[in-house]
């Protein structure tokens, strides 16, 4: 059996810059980590997140970097023994007892070196050493030449973490470290090198494919690799000298893995062991989870052009999406608890599917897994974003190389449902002016996204989808950003136009929109010390990425909110406008269920405390655009949408069960007069179904536009139409009652309406910043109640919710 031992302890870090005064000749350093948190936890830097920090961190990406540790080994000659770096971050060169091992050039890789012959028995040395991410990436602007890239730094030249340069929510912070596990391992015979595993459906049973390569050292001997699942076991024989062997194993009427929402995630075992044939020792094993599903995109023509839908167990699917950033600037320390809280916060706002964004990393394997276990499909990235990318050497043959090591590595998993080839690059070709840039003949990426790619994925997972690009029309043909083929993104509304423009587009499948907000209080007032704090105070200002991004804050309010006077109602009015600006556009979007099969938002997490598109702050605070997710992607949506010159009532389900319910409304003044209502025995709305209900003309039609709201209930579902915005529509004064009552793991407020209240939120950070509030964005009637429920160590009294401050609604800005 493999002998594996893992190098975590031991470690020191080093700084070749000589011009770097005060720096000790040797700092601890902790493995898997970064330089950046190395000289965090030696107090050498100030935390790089909070007020305007991250510019005195510049020179770390620029300097050269020497980790070194001493391990003890037992040399055995008998055996191979190989170093293995599951993940370096990025360009090195290392060093065991003085001696070249090799250099990298890939964040994204794993990398195996035999060092038998460089090995010593007792104690050995080991350097890693980082070059500078900024130094190599000059060097290969003058060996390519230039191409464009939308954002600063050489990530399009090298295989590293694009957004580690700078992003529109993100800081330039350029890592440098061993970000990943290492070890030695020693062993002899033959070894697993690599492991090909992908289960299906074949009928009503699952299918497992399996594809395994050998590594072989010493005399040739015969192997047998044993797998068993579910009850079921196979052997496979290994002649003496040959290198992989394939088979398929049939796995009778398993349980299906089901995206959450639509049903359980079963998981069966898989195990899989090498054995010597004649002896029967065990050389090797490996071992996975895996859940059988059968997952496929159609993007077969039809009547409005060319479908864009997942279709998963013969299910097509309505995505409920956001897009996945890196969590952390430092991925590192990322935990596996920390990715299972975000991926269970995913779930409970709704979302069905996660994007890995492709300017950031490949996840490690607890993210997936945890995936797995929660029912949340993955859409995968390749890494390459908003750029273009050269296609010589050596750029192509580590493409290359990632791309194989991370299909293998994640093609196991269940909640994994397509490829994608890159974000925005097709798009930013056509329409972003790089045309004129790139001279005939020059590459920038399209042989990866038409050719390299779809060949390593057919050759390596041949039973899940790739796809070219986001967005893409499915050829070069058609312009790739069209409405009525493949998948769109949606920036005209935030960086130029308002969100009431969402309604002029009816795409596909829609991967990117998003609109801007700051992140929770308590995380702007744990992140910025400014006195005073301001829109323009220079902490928030920096922690504000987007080219004016304020401004377009501001401007984003036009026609549906005030200006805001004051920090507190700058904060909540942007808070609120981004919820409803995403809120608006996800009902348009499912309302047109039978056209567009998916809305994925711009963007789920944060990677530091920043004002951004994230529903979930850097902190893990619910923002209120997190509520306005949960409602406007629950599987059961009723939503008030024109219909021409009409107003409709639209049911939208994604349950498994039909929904059949009474369907009432009425027209009303916002003091509760009641002006005009109807009933309708029973509306029909099948699953998989968005079905349209005409209001009549004295509902949809308003006496007093600015005091009137149509409202339209179906069961424990109600929707909300105004016919003007806020800045319009006479609002009354906030007027209500609050009683709070203690409970076990918090309280519960109630809050009893006495005037018309519009998207009530109490802000829970304002009174605990580690409190979490079960809902928001609740609007009430005169004499209506609603409890909010608090999960909170903290103890409260109803003159402790402070309207104004903890208690909020879109009445108080106008």
């Amino acid at each position: 059996m493999i002998e594996k031992t893992e190098l975590r302890s031991g470690w020191t870090l080093s700084c070749n810059d000589t011009g770097r005064p005060g720096l000790p000749e040797s700092i601890p350093a902790t493995v898997p980590g970064c330089v950046h948190l190395d000289l965090l936890a030696n107090r050498l830097i100030p935390d790089p997140y909070p007020d305007v920090n991250e510019i005195t961190n510049d020179w770390i990406g620029k300097s050269e970097w020497v980790y070194r540790c001493s391990f003890e080994a037992a040399c055995d000659e008998g055996k191979a023994h190989e170093l293995v770096f599951d993940g370096l971050d990025t360009i090195t060169t290392i060093r065991l007892n003085g001696d070249e091992v090799a250099q990298t050039f890939n964040q994204h890789r794993t990398y195996r070196f035999d060092v038998s012959a460089l090995l010593k028995s007792g104690i050995n040395e080991l350097s890693v050493t980082f070059h500078s991410a900024y130094a190599y990436g000059a060097e290969m602007e003058k060996h390519y030449g230039y191409r464009p890239n939308n954002y600063p730094g050489p990530g399009n030249l090298i295989r590293k973490m694009a957004c580690n340069f700078g992003w529109d929510w993100g800081p330039t912070l350029v890592t440098a470290g061993i970000w990943k596990p290492v070890r030695l391992e020693s062993w002899d015979r033959a070894r697993l090198a690599e492991m090909r595993v992908s289960a299906t459906l074949a009928g009503g049973d699952g299918l497992v494919k399996v594809h395994a390569k050998l590594a072989q050292h010493g005399a040739p001997c015969a192997c047998r690799i044993v797998t068993a699942i579910a009850g079921v076991s196979h052997t496979a024989e290994i002649a003496e000298g040959a290198g992989d062997v394939s088979f398929d194993i049939c796995v009778p009427s398993p349980e299906l893995w089901w995206p959450h929402h639509l049903g359980a995630q079963p998981l069966y075992a898989l195990t899989i062991e090498l054995r010597d044939s004649v002896s029967d020792d065990l050389l090797d094993n490996y071992s996975k989870e895996i859940g059988f599903r059968s997952v496929r995109l159609d993007t077969a023509p039809d009547e409005h052009g060319s479908a864009f839908t997942f279709v998963v167990n013969d299910v097509p699917l309505f995505i409920c999406g956001a897009n996945w950033i890196p969590d952390d600037c430092f991925p590192s320390r990322v935990t596996a608890e920390r990715y299972i809280s975000r991926i269970d916060e995913a779930k409970a706002a709704n979302i069905n599917m996660l994007r890995v964004w492709g300017g950031g990393i490949f996840e490690r394997d607890e993210f997936y897994e945890a995936c797995d276990r929660a029912g949340m499909l993955i859409w995968q990235d390749f890494l390459f974003a908003c750029a273009a990318y050269p296609e010589e050497e050596p750029l192509r043959s580590e493409v290359e190389a990632e791309v194989r090591d991370n299909v293998v590595r994640l093609m196991p998993h269940a909640s994994l449902i397509v490829w994608n080839g890159n974000n925005e690059n097709i798009w930013g070709f056509d329409e972003w002016g790089w045309r004129p840039v790139i001279q005939e003949g020059v590459t920038w990426g399209l042989g990866y996204y038409l050719d390299l790619l779809p060949k390593l994925c057919a050759e390596l997972d041949p039973d899940r989808s790739y796809y070219p690009g986001s967005p893409y029309s499915g050829t070069m043909d058609i312009a790739p950003n069209a409405d009525e083929h493949g998948c769109k993104h949606i920036w005209d509304v935030w960086n130029d136009v308002g969100y009431e423009v969402y309604r002029n587009y009816i795409p596909r499948f829609c991967s990117e929109f998003g609109w801007q907000a700051p992140p929770n209080w308590a995380t702007l007032e744990e992140s910025v010390h400014d006195n005073p704090l301001t829109p323009q105070s220079h902490g928030v200002f920096h922690h504000q990425k987007a080219t004016q991004g304020n401004e377009r804050l501001i401007r984003g309010l036009a026609g549906h909110l005030p200006v805001p006077k004051s920090m507190d109602d700058w904060h909540f009015a942007t808070q609120l406008n981004q919820a409803r600006a995403i809120r608006f556009a996800v009902e348009h979007m499912r309302s047109h269920r039978g056209i567009c099969k998916g809305a994925v938002v711009w963007q789920f997490n944060d990677c530091w405390p920043v004002t951004s598109w994230a529903a979930l702050d850097s902190a893990g605070r619910r923002k209120p655009l997190w509520y306005a997710l949960q409602q406007a992607f629950d599987p059961r949506l009723l939503t008030i949408q024109p219909r021409g010159d009409k107003l409709a009532a639209v049911a939208v389900n994604e349950r498994t069960l039909f929904w059949r319910s009474k369907i009432s409304g009425k027209r009303m003044k916002l003091d509760g007069t009641v002006l005009a209502e109807f009933e309708f025995w029973r509306l029909l709305c099948d699953r998989f179904e968005a079905k349209e209900f005409i209001l009549a003309d004295d509902i949809a039609t308003p006496d007093a536009a600015d005091d009137e709201v149509v409202v339209v209930q179906m069961l424990d579902k109600r929707a909300f139409h105004y016919f003007v915005e806020d800045v319009d529509l006479k609002l009354p004064k906030a007027q209500f009652d609050v009683a709070v009552t203690r409970v076990a793991d918090g309280c519960e407020v109630k809050v009893t309406a006495r005037s018309f209240l519009k998207d009530l939120c109490l802000v829970v950070d304002r009174l605990d910043p580690a409190a979490v509030v079960d809902s928001m964005l609740v609007t009430l009637l005169p004499g209506e109640t609603h409890v909010f429920t608090l999960k909170t160590q903290m103890v409260f009294a109803a003159e402790d919710i402070v309207p104004g401050r903890a208690l909020r609604s879109a009445n108080d800005l106008v």
